[in-house]
């Protein structure tokens, strides 16, 4: 990203390397030319474009050797903007990249043993081996810890996977599903990757969507589903490693609602500059310059607060707190800059057409994943006062 581009006036994609800003400027132009021609259509149809990610490999986003450091991995700034620069264009879209090589590669990278990462670790970037992650069900989203109804049962070297999961994201898509399952034996957590053709899984679309329309989040039913002993990730032997894990992409809920409300704005600010009443452009009337300056602060403001998670990660020092506030408050962001973005759209603002409606519906679903804004609230709230609203 530029750093003169208007959503991000304190310059914070300075501190990107002009290796790190060319990947993303081939970001740019490959979703340009092969993406938005087609994006109003595919939302509508709710069809995801799964042909992109060959074409998003092979830019090698995350496995070009001079983006890695001595970890293997990318920088987490420069992962941040991908994500800011992925959700600006379509949330749907950094779904079908970030949850294979975010999600689905942390997972193995930080939950399997040397010989599994060493086995199916090279393979992810490329998409040759693809994945997602199953955890939530149908009765349990944030209190699926302590309420887990799938289980594990062990069976020689062998394990029994029976029980059902939803919502989870590309699981038509994948090749292998990352299954959370409770262990009958001891009743902590195991995590499991499952062959999405194995027997007894059935996987169904779950359709009807408002919101992320051309992702195919997947309603997984298991019974008596056979894993063997070494497709178990063996570094998980509770949900708290779960929790670990996933706390190491927690700051990337941020970068998200900064490119969220950066795509939303832009789109506003175009139709706005285009749009004639009374002679002129509808950019030129005080009460639309007060909603673009607010639309503008706030994607700023969340941008800065998706820095400032991602200097704590680096430093190890982010805490469940910092993830809990960052989250509800930018998602409330996310949710008021929409909402004016439609506003200064009019009745076009309801039409795919001008990209805003697309970014109007996929903030509820970012308001949603990564926890909910009351779930957050009390963890931020136990922080402040010591005591904890989430038992009686």
């Amino acid at each position: 990203m530029s750093a003169s581009a208007p959503v991000d006036l304190f310059g914070f994609a300075e501190r990107l390397t002009a290796v790190e800003r060319d990947k993303l400027r081939q970001l740019r132009e490959l979703l340009d030319a092969r993406a938005r021609p087609h994006l109003a259509q595919w939302w509508e149809e709710a069809h995801s474009p799964a042909h992109l990610r060959a074409e998003l490999a092979a830019l090698r986003l995350e496995d070009d050797p001079a983006l890695l450091g001595e970890d293997g991995l990318p920088r987490a700034v420069y992962i941040g903007f991908r994500h800011f620069e992925l959700a600006r264009f379509d949330m749907s879209i950094g779904t079908l990249y970030g949850g294979q090589v975010g999600m689905f590669r942390t997972l193995v990278r930080s939950g399997g043993s040397a010989e599994q990462v060493a086995r199916w670790d090279p393979r992810i970037p490329s998409f040759d081996l693809t994945g997602c992650f199953a955890l939530t069900e149908p009765d349990h989203g944030s209190d699926v810890a302590g309420g887990m109804e799938t289980v594990a049962t062990r069976d020689g070297d062998e394990w029994r996977l029976t029980g059902h999961k939803r919502w989870i994201g590309n699981a038509a898509l994948s090749e292998v599903m990352v299954v959370v399952a409770r262990d009958a034996a001891d009743g902590r957590a195991k995590a499991f990757l499952v062959p999405r053709e194995a027997p007894g899984v059935a996987v169904t679309d779950i359709t009807g969507k408002l919101a992320l329309r051309m992702v195919r989040n997947g309603d997984i039913e298991l019974r008596d589903v056979r894993v063997p002993e070494s497709d178990r990730l063996a570094r998980i032997h509770s949900f708290a490693d779960i929790a670990a894990i996933l706390a190491q992409l927690r700051y990337v809920v941020a970068w998200n609602a900064a490119g969220l409300q950066a795509g939303a704005y832009e789109a506003a600010l175009a139709y706005a500059m285009r749009r004639t009443q009374f002679g002129r452009p509808i950019a030129g009337f005080q009460l639309v310059q007060e909603k673009l300056a607010r639309m503008l602060g706030n994607a700023t403001a969340t941008l800065a607060m998706a820095m400032r998670m991602t200097e704590l990660r680096d430093a190890g020092r982010a805490e469940e707190v910092h993830a809990a506030l960052t989250k509800g408050w930018v998602a409330d962001r996310a949710r008021e800059t929409v909402a004016l973005a439609r506003e200064v759209c009019g009745a076009e603002g309801i039409r795919v057409d001008s990209d805003v409606a697309r970014f109007f519906a996929d903030a509820e679903a970012l308001y949603t994943f990564e926890g909910t804004h009351e779930m957050n609230a009390l963890i931020v709230g136990r922080a402040i006062t010591g005591l904890s609203a989430f038992t009686r």
